[in-house]
């Protein structure tokens, strides 16, 4: 494929070929019998129509997903003509797309973190679904399907969503001290990514309620209100995401809104008298054959796997929390989640961690 790219480059600059350019060029193609001779093919009359799915595509972090894209033409050509399929990710704006593939017949490049892990999957006559294996927590947003028979280029969009949950995350030191980057790299060390707005407005419609503002993925500062009251933009303001708009990503600081996705393994509980520190409860759990938990990895099993457990423990991070689902006596507020005991720099407590299935 790149030769080929490489060789319509060479022409166009000869002045022989003026083609639409649409991110690569693509009037230049090989014929259908492979047998290295080109020729020019122009779109005959017929309707091409490209279609993805209306409802979004739902998976979770390290599971292989198919995006279902099909093309047709109206009328029917017959016999499958050699097309060209580009798949894209787009930002949440539209401004700006990630080339994730290009396909030609049976030839295929796969770009930056795509490679190695997406494919073109045919399993019938016009159809150009894309397959992503190894599913990462960025991979979530919306991606084109485009199908291009030569000067004919039509597409569409589908949303790829992953099951997660937001969280709010504050460093050991305290409240209101990362910078744009510091707050990547905080959710990163969690087991999570900085949330989006989808997320966060997701998270916020079943029932997130947090008055500190948090970094998201697009270097805007938000935070999700439930209950208007006054040290949270007033009283008289409707629930809703309050918005401190894109802030500058090295001097200003906030805290951060980290998206975890499901998992692939288990969070379990370990303890023994009269608790551990933070050095022995890792030991612990890599005596279990696990590792401590992750602040992400704990929110996600409480979400996803029903984690109940009323009995503080360590986590990577140095923090000291405990997840609850049905709320009772003695185990914090009357609404279901996860508590937090901070960063004690003294204490002996047991330990959460997590192993892959």
């Amino acid at each position: 494929l790149p030769l080929l790219l490489k060789a319509t480059l060479l022409r166009l600059a000869s002045g022989s070929y003026h083609p639409f350019y649409n991110g690569f060029y693509y009037n230049h193609i090989m014929n259908d019998n492979d047998d290295g001779q080109d020729k020019v093919d122009y779109f005959n009359g017929a309707k091409l129509v490209v279609e993805t799915s209306k409802d979004p595509v739902y998976s979770y972090n390290g599971a292989n997903v198919t995006l279902p894209c099909h093309y047709r033409y109206e009328p029917d050509l017959g016999p499958k003509r050699k097309i060209r399929i580009k798949w894209s990710k787009l930002r949440d704006d539209y401004t700006k797309e990630q080339d994730v593939m290009v396909a030609i017949g049976k030839t295929y490049v796969a770009f930056g973190d795509f490679k190695g892990r997406a494919h073109i999957h045919r399993a019938s006559r016009h159809e150009a679904s894309l397959v992503i294996s190894d599913v990462r927590l960025k991979d979530d947003g919306k991606y084109r399907c485009e199908v291009i028979d030569g000067l004919e280029d039509e597409s569409d969009v589908v949303d790829l969503r992953l099951q997660g949950i937001v969280f709010p995350y504050q460093p050991p030191r305290g409240q209101y001290r990362l910078n744009f980057h510091e707050a990547e790299r905080v959710c990163q060390d969690q087991g999570a990514i900085l949330a989006n707005f989808n997320q966060l407005f997701q998270e916020w419609s079943e029932g997130l309620d947090w008055c500190n503002a948090g970094w998201l993925a697009d270097g805007t500062v938000q935070y999700p209100i439930r209950l208007p009251r006054k040290p949270c933009g007033g009283v008289h303001l409707a629930p809703g995401i309050r918005s401190y708009g894109p802030r500058h990503r090295h001097l200003h600081r906030f805290d951060a809104f980290c998206f975890s996705s499901a998992l692939k393994g288990e969070v379990f509980y370990l303890d023994r008298l009269p608790g551990m520190t933070l050095e022995e409860a890792k030991q612990s759990c890599q005596d279990a054959g696990a590792e401590i938990a992750r602040v992400g990895q704990l929110y996600s099993a409480w979400k996803f796997l029903g984690l109940d457990r009323c009995n503080a423990g360590w986590l990577a991070d140095g923090s000291v929390r405990y997840p609850i689902v049905t709320p009772r006596a003695n185990c914090g507020p009357a609404a279901p989640g996860v508590r937090s005991f901070g960063f004690p720099s003294k204490g002996r407590f047991g330990v959460f961690c997590y192993r892959e299935r």
